[in-house]
């Protein structure tokens, strides 16, 4: 049987030996030079099953070569090593259609793994960084093929090897949890842990003793020592949910780790080393929240490497058939009635404008099919379902701040698992929703105390105490509502 041949290409002698005779060590013929042009020119000719090759070398430049490369010979795998270590060149190196980018120094038996994942994916597949979603990768629970779908398949291709910061923006019920699970799954971290925090979901002044630890007696209630996120992370991967909702202080602390790559828990002295690839996500316009001194811009360039944009259902409706026979599939595999449903029933949901996106969807599909008799979903019963959806103005404020302060407490009690929270714990909810109600009167007002206090039905003095006890800060803005 023929052995495969790897072409090696990099300026530097020593590297360029001790990857020649582990390849040849492991049944791999090789050829190698210290030229980029005499490695074009071997490739021209057809030699070659697979490349190796530096960026910086004589004659020419390896991601100068990589457009050449694809265009005379689409199918061959090329492999990117670079001292050149950074960002912009692991993202380059993608772009122009590197099959993987090795940062020097790399590891020989990751070089090697990726050698013969390389070499045995060839001939099943056309592109590593078309689709994420091959056969080895057709469990992921991503679902769709639009054109927007592709290019966040794309993205995930192109950084799942990588531990890149990863920011995943989109409106809820996108699927950010998903996207961050993926970029998990598909990791070198795969066996350690995938921890998701919602930090929505968790009362303020206890965010950093979550995230970070806490040592017996450091706060009142804590009566033993405290494991934080990061630790339990540790390893693996932490998906850091709604990160606009993480306070100052905490946003401060965030900084300082991953700066540093340690952490001191809450009240204590000894520092902990971490190793662990930070996914987070937001719903919320970071960028205007830095505008009004809400979240911190150094922080934000720190989490926003690599940002992925997941697009709303409404602009991806091509793929809402796809999603339909996924959720049903589901269900009949949760023990519930198999259902069938029409083309007709398809285009309706095609043009209902999705507010809540593919969870609304999920959850449209499972009232169909929990409710409906029938064994086969009409267009009249989507119509039945999903105007049961919509909620009239008088119960959209009301009942929407109701469910949502419910979902956020059964959230945070199910962070405690068996045990329960710290006392104080009435104080701490009323903290959490006077907060934010102070700051959007304030705003209202343009930081006119007297009208604000008028507005929240409180005196003066009160709301100037609760300011001064909530620690709240706010910008006068030059346009107010009020004459």
């Amino acid at each position: 049987m023929k052995k495969s041949l790897v072409l090696i290409a990099d300026d530097d002698d020593a590297i360029r030996t001790v990857v020649e005779k582990k390849l040849q060590r492991s049944g791999f013929d090789t050829r190698s030079t210290n030229n980029g042009k005499e490695l074009y020119h071997w490739i021209e000719k057809g030699d070659g099953d697979l490349i190796i090759t530096d960026v910086v070398m004589p004659e020419a430049n390896g991601l100068e070569l990589l457009p050449l490369i694809k265009d005379k010979r689409p199918r061959l795998p090329v492999i990117v090593i670079s001292g050149q270590n950074t960002v912009l060149t692991a993202i380059k190196a993608n772009d122009l259609g590197a099959y993987e980018y090795l940062p020097k120094p790399f590891d020989l038996e990751h070089l090697l793994s990726i050698v013969l994942k390389a070499l045995d994916s060839v001939s099943s597949k056309k592109n590593r960084s078309n689709n994420i979603r091959d056969k080895e990768n057709e469990n992921l629970p991503i679902i769709g093929r639009s054109p927007p779908m592709q290019e966040v398949y794309r993205v995930l291709a192109k950084v799942v090897s990588t531990d890149l910061t990863v920011m995943i923006r989109g409106e809820s019920g996108t699927g950010k949890e998903l996207v961050a699970k993926a970029l998990h799954d598909f990791s070198k971290r795969k066996n350690k842990s995938f921890i998701a925090v919602n930090m929505a979901a968790i009362p303020r002044e206890l965010i950093e003793s979550e995230l970070f630890g806490h040592e017996k007696g450091s706060f009142t209630g804590a009566d033993q020592r405290g494991i934080g996120y990061f630790e339990q992370a540790n390893g693996g991967t932490l998906f850091l949910d709604e990160i606009g909702d993480m306070p100052l202080e905490a946003q401060t602390r965030l900084l300082r780790v991953l700066q540093d790559g340690s952490l001191t828990p809450v009240g204590g002295r000894k520092v902990i080393n971490t190793d662990i690839r930070i996914v987070t996500a937001t719903h919320r316009d970071l960028t205007n929240m830095i505008e009004e001194g809400l979240f911190r811009e150094d922080l934000f360039y720190r989490l926003n490497v690599i940002p992925i944009i997941l697009p709303p259902l409404r602009e991806r409706v091509e793929d809402i058939s796809l999603l339909v026979d996924h959720f049903l599939n589901i269900n009949e595999k949760k023990g519930l009635d198999k259902k069938i449903i029409t083309q007709e029933a398809v285009e309706k949901l095609m043009n209902y404008k999705w507010p809540g996106n593919v969870r609304e969807l999920e959850n449209v599909i499972r009232r169909l099919v929990t409710l409906n008799p029938e064994e086969t979903i009409n267009g009249n019963s989507v119509d039945e379902h999903l105007s049961s959806t919509v909620i009239t103005p008088n119960s959209n404020v009301v009942g929407s701040l109701s469910a949502s302060v419910e979902k956020n407490l059964s959230n945070y009690f199910d962070l405690h698992k068996n045990s329960l929270p710290p006392a104080g714990l009435y104080n701490r909810v009323i903290h959490e929703i006077e907060r934010p109600l102070i700051l959007k009167t304030l705003a209202l007002t343009n930081g006119n105390q007297i009208k604000a206090a008028e507005l929240l039905g409180i005196n003066r003095n009160t709301l100037r105490k609760k300011i001064s006890y909530l620690d709240i800060q706010y910008k006068r803005s030059k346009k107010t509502i009020y004459s």
